[in-house]
């Protein structure tokens, strides 16, 4: 169940520094005199983009003194962020469960769903990303690290892309990388966009529906409305068979039967073997389409879970799975 949680939860700007020129004045020192006015000139900027206050996602107003040398983040998704803003080295701590960049697996430990307070002081950071999704459980926990003094900013429990861009934009805010931040969103915007067009191409007649499995049977959970892998299936153009039901939910193979898919696209390859083997062998499925055509795809658990710059590239795995002839 932890495994399962954390796919659920799991189900994200560098000042620019003109250098000034010298004065007339200036010349009596020579070169060497305009560059320390440069480099003056350059830290009064960087220190000026601080203190900067942040309404978070608890509605707690954070007040960053000073830029950020020391990070910790309780969960993947942040660190992904944190690192693809260009803030590697300043990230001391990670969860259990980030692998990704390769680097994030070489910082220090922190725990998982229950993190380790006592460690996360030693690591003696300047800020703690935490996330929206573990305030139910961490509240007493973060409220600790707050006490002693370290700054804990909770980003959103995002459902949407519009909700990830926003939590890129809060961390780069906060490290003082907008502009990476910026760049990174850009980028997603345009990725997304040429999958989107793409998926224009499909017809009426050709769109299919797809039921997404976030756990394995007994306990299939699936993203329904108001989350965003329902918005990812509408991006590459194609129905979430589950969209009756709101948020993340269990189903019972009957009533997913009876939904009569497509499409079938498991997220747990990584942790059960041959998904596609043991829902094509499920009793009672064999007139479902997806079943019957064996349209049943794995596509990888971190792309489509964490709510990162990489959720993009979920979406284009979810196109490849879903339209394997458009998108190839």
């Amino acid at each position: 169940m932890k495994k399962i949680n954390l796919l659920l939860l799991a189900l994200l700007l560098s000042i620019g520094v003109i250098a000034g020129c010298g004065n007339n004045g200036d010349t009596v020192n020579g070169k060497a005199g305009g560059d320390s006015a440069d480099q003056e000139q350059a830290e009064n900027q960087e220190t000026a983009a601080f203190p900067v206050i942040i309404k978070d996602a608890v509605d707690n107003e954070v007040t960053i003194e000073e830029k950020p040398e020391k990070i910790v983040s309780l969960i993947p998704s942040n660190t992904e962020i944190a690192f693809e803003l260009g803030l590697a080295d300043k990230v001391v701590g990670v969860s259990d469960f980030d692998n990704y960049p390769p680097e994030a697996a070489e910082k220090e430990k922190i725990g998982g769903m229950e993190f380790n307070v006592e460690k996360i002081l030693s690591l003696s950071p300047d800020l703690v990303l935490a996330h929206a999704s573990v305030m139910g459980s961490a509240t007493d926990a973060l409220q600790q690290i707050r006490d002693a003094g370290i700054t804990v900013l909770v980003v959103h429990d995002a459902k949407s892309f519009e909700e990830v861009y926003s939590t890129i934009e809060m961390i780069g805010k906060a490290t003082d990388a907008n502009e990476q931040a910026e760049e990174t969103i850009g980028k997603m915007k345009d990725d997304l966009q040429a999958v989107k067009e793409k998926a224009a191409e499909v017809s009426k007649e050709e769109k299919k529906s797809v039921f997404v499995e976030v756990s394995p049977a007994p306990e299939i959970y699936t993203p329904g409305s108001d989350t965003f892998m329902d918005e990812m299936l509408t991006l590459i153009n194609a129905d979430n068979a589950a969209a009756e039901q709101e948020g993340w939910v269990k189903m019972n193979e009957e009533a997913i039967i009876a939904l009569n898919p497509d499409v079938i696209v498991t997220t747990y390859g990584y942790y059960t073997e041959n998904p596609k083997d043991l829902v094509l062998s499920r009793e009672g499925w064999e007139g479902v389409p997806a079943i019957k055509n064996e349209q049943v795809y794995d596509v990888h658990s971190d792309l489509v879970t964490r709510t990162g710059p990489r959720l993009v590239q979920g979406v284009e795995e979810l196109a490849k799975a879903v339209y394997p002839d458009l998108f190839k």
